[in-house]
């Protein structure tokens, strides 16, 4: 069995520089998600959220205002994505959950047993999501508009695409366009 990973900040919605989303009214959706997600859905077997939310760390939100957000995001992307798995945690703190760590991907596949990493893809827009990727054995997939990060890290960074879109169209064509 294998998986979809997605960062949320900047992969399913729009990133808050220098900021963080602490209420659903901050949360917007990238436009075109729930039509891609539709469009991966049948190429794997679980799709995963998994984001640090170092803003319940810092104290700037509670897990009761995440799991509002979550909720809010959940029902915009009807039912399409299986299981959001976060870290509070700050940076600082090192935690083994925290990307670019592997303890969500660790989680998920004890949670659900017959996961295999080595057959999942992760898709994130940051460093961290690469590193998290990986780490964990899985195919990396960067979007958005941050070539950057493959240009210093080409061993991270197995595909780019602009857009979680135009990679979910991608699978939909069977190619592998870098």
């Amino acid at each position: 069995m294998k998986a979809l990973f997605l960062d949320r900040d900047g992969v399913l919605n729009v990133l808050r520089p220098g900021d963080y989303v602490k209420t659903p009214d901050e949360l917007v959706m990238l436009p075109d998600v729930r039509e891609a997600l539709a469009l991966c859905r049948p190429h794997f077997d679980y799709i995963f959220v998994v984001t640090n939310q170092q803003g319940i760390g810092k104290g700037l939100m509670s897990e009761d205002d995440l799991a509002a957000i979550h909720r809010k995001m959940m029902e915009s992307l009807g039912g399409l994505v299986d299981k959001i798995y976060h870290c509070p945690n700050l940076e600082k703190d090192h935690s083994f959950r925290r990307k670019p760590n592997v303890g969500m991907a660790i989680e998920a596949r004890r949670e659900h047993r017959g996961l295999q990493l080595k057959e999942s893809t992760m898709v994130g827009d940051a460093l961290s999501d690469m590193l998290f990727g990986r780490r964990a054995g899985m195919e990396t997939v960067l979007v958005g508009d941050n070539r950057q990060i493959a240009l210093t890290h080409p061993w991270l960074v197995d595909r780019c695409y602009s857009s979680l879109m135009d990679y979910a169209c991608s699978l939909t064509r069977g190619s592998r366009r870098p």
